[in-house]
């Protein structure tokens, strides 16, 4: 059995560190299958981000590929928010978490389809604006069980102007605290396996390092083909083990 948590933990980092997402949109459904309730599966898919979310940002940084000040501003916006993420798992019903969890994919699916790999406009700087898309995207992403990226790619890349690489590696470093906060809060209410999220945890770290390799090494317009083919996979998955 511990096998497959550590197969999953390898290729949860690949995915993560690949497309700076913090691997819940896949392990969420992974776990379900290996017969966790939804709430025991966010606290697992909480606790494996925090892993792999540091290491692939320290991985992104010796290569420069995020900017620290405007990933401070995103992150500390997703701690604050984060931190209601108990209060919502604790107080909605697991059928809600899960229609949250379904919208969410497809919200991104849309966005992220419309949007352009190559930036022609300037980046939005404001840093109110930055806070707020941080606090937002981590007071919904940690109650789903994700650690934002999945939002926060598509919100860069269309509604800010960030080029793919750089929202890549910031959605990452944004994960870092989201998934902190997210930890400490879903903590206090019981809802974290330590153990499976050790295991877990642990054996993303291989898997992050050669999926930030690899996405630095591939074509953008690819890696906006392969996210979205990833999003597809997710919604496919989680449909058909929640209500088939």
């Amino acid at each position: 059995m511990y096998l497959e948590f550590s197969v999953a933990g390898l290729v949860i980092g690949f995915i993560s560190g690949f497309f700076g997402i913090g691997g819940g949109t896949l392990l969420v459904p992974t776990l379900l299958y290996l017969g966790f309730t939804i709430k025991h599966a966010i606290g697992v898919s909480v606790m494996q981000m925090v892993f792999s979310s540091i290491f692939g940002s320290y991985l992104n940084l010796k290569n420069g590929t995020f900017q620290i000040k405007d990933g401070l501003i995103l992150g500390i916006g997703g701690f604050v928010g984060a931190q209601g993420s108990g209060f919502l798992v604790t107080h909605l019903s697991a059928h809600i978490l899960s229609v949250v969890f379904l919208l969410s994919v497809c919200m991104a699916i849309l966005k992220f389809f419309k949007s352009s790999v190559q930036a022609n406009d300037p980046e939005v700087k404001s840093i109110v604006l930055l806070f707020f898309v941080g606090l937002f995207v981590g007071l919904i992403a940690i109650s789903v069980g994700i650690g934002g990226g999945l939002f926060l790619t598509p919100i860069l890349v269309g509604f800010l102007n960030y080029d793919i690489r750089k929202a890549v590696s910031m959605s990452l470093f944004f994960i870092v605290f989201s998934s902190l906060s997210g930890f400490i809060s879903l903590s206090q209410f019981g809802f974290i396996d330590y153990k499976i999220g050790l295991i877990v945890g642990i054996s993303s770290l291989i898997g992050v390092f050669f999926g930030i390799k690899t996405s630095h090494n591939i074509d953008k317009a690819k890696h906006k083909k392969l996210l979205l083919g990833l999003y597809f996979l997710i919604l496919f998955l989680t449909v058909n083990k929640l209500y088939f």
